[in-house]
């Protein structure tokens, strides 16, 4: 009896042991992740005070997801508190807040690479959703961006609970710059209508959660309680899918509108805010692309790299930088 006491308070201690090591190792490779150098090409965003173009980027502004995590104004927004330890916000994003001294190459690192001035990663932003922007969106978004006159705003806030530090330091919560091909060229402008290739070229939006083929799956970085998203990939639907719950365009339109599926319950996470202001148009492309039978669209949506977590940037650790982590 009291060998086999010894021998389960021993096998316990050694798992305590393991546990405190990995989590140490954990909370250090996330230090090292976070302050990893990343070398991204330059592509300098043209600017431009066009009025077509401004309203361009307005419309990308408010329909691609920007609102929710930086306001109307662009003054900064709090998305993500669960009361549990995780709280996120995004950073003030007018002249006024942490875009004051972006060049125009700057722009083009953080939005569709996600990766700051400095070279750093940008730990919350879905670059994956805007990785295959046209050039000409990208610069619409942009200049629009830059519109907004200068208010006082909220910083960014990033305050995740350790076991979460601690994933993403294994390497099990990718940040977006992991999961892009940065060598990937933008995409090539596309005619707006009711196209699959239009669709296609929507659907980019739907990434950051959904997954590079939007096979879904546990959303990266969310938390725990989040439920996974769907496998909405094109041709590969079954009458248990997620997409069978809309028979037409016009049902999933109203979906996008409301948040709400078509018996009239509340879908949860997914960003209505913003796809609600999609154009019908966009909308009805998105629906057609997405019931796409097999072998009709050549599937190029995506922007993850090889392996769906590894960059093919240069990507090189970079010294102490006094950086804590939150918790």
């Amino acid at each position: 009896m009291k060998r086999w006491i010894k021998w389960t308070a021993g096998s316990a201690l050694l798992l305590g042991m393991i546990v405190v090591a990995t989590a140490a190792s954990g909370l250090y490779l996330a230090e090292q992740k976070r302050n990893r150098y990343i070398d991204i090409k330059p592509r300098p965003v043209a600017y431009t005070t066009d009025a077509q173009t401004i309203e361009r980027g307005r419309y990308l502004y408010a329909s691609r997801g920007c609102t929710d995590c930086h306001g109307a104004q662009g003054t900064g927004r709090e998305f993500v508190n669960d009361g549990k330890g995780t709280r996120l916000a995004g950073p003030n994003i007018t002249s006024a807040g942490v875009v004051a001294r972006y060049q125009p190459e700057d722009w083009n690192s953080v939005i569709r690479h996600g990766v700051k001035p400095n070279g750093r990663p940008v730990l919350v932003m879905p670059s994956e959703d805007y990785n295959r922007f046209t050039n000409e969106d990208l610069n619409a978004l942009v200049s629009y961006v830059r519109q907004f006159p200068p208010k006082e705003g909220t910083p960014a806030v990033i305050e995740l609970p350790h076991p979460a530090w601690v994933l993403y330091g294994l390497g099990a919560i990718p940040d977006a710059a992991s999961r892009i091909d940065h060598q990937l060229a933008p995409s090539r402008p596309t005619a707006a209508g009711v196209t699959l290739a239009n669709g296609q070229y929507v659907a980019n939006m739907c990434i950051g959660c959904h997954g590079a083929d939007l096979s879904g799956g546990k959303i990266p970085g969310g938390p725990p309680d989040w439920p996974a998203a769907a496998d909405i990939r094109p041709g590969t639907h079954s009458t248990d899918s997620a997409l069978a719950r809309y028979p037409n365009a016009a049902s999933f339109v109203a979906m996008l509108r409301t948040g709400k599926r078509p018996d009239g319950t509340p879908i949860q996470v997914m960003p209505f805010e913003s796809l609600g202001q999609l154009s019908d148009v966009d909308a009805q492309a998105l629906y057609l692309y997405l019931n796409a039978p097999p072998g009709s669209v050549k599937q190029e949506v995506g922007s993850a790299a090889a392996g769906g977590q590894k960059s093919s940037a240069n990507t090189v650790p970079s010294g102490p930088s006094g950086l804590k982590l939150p918790g």
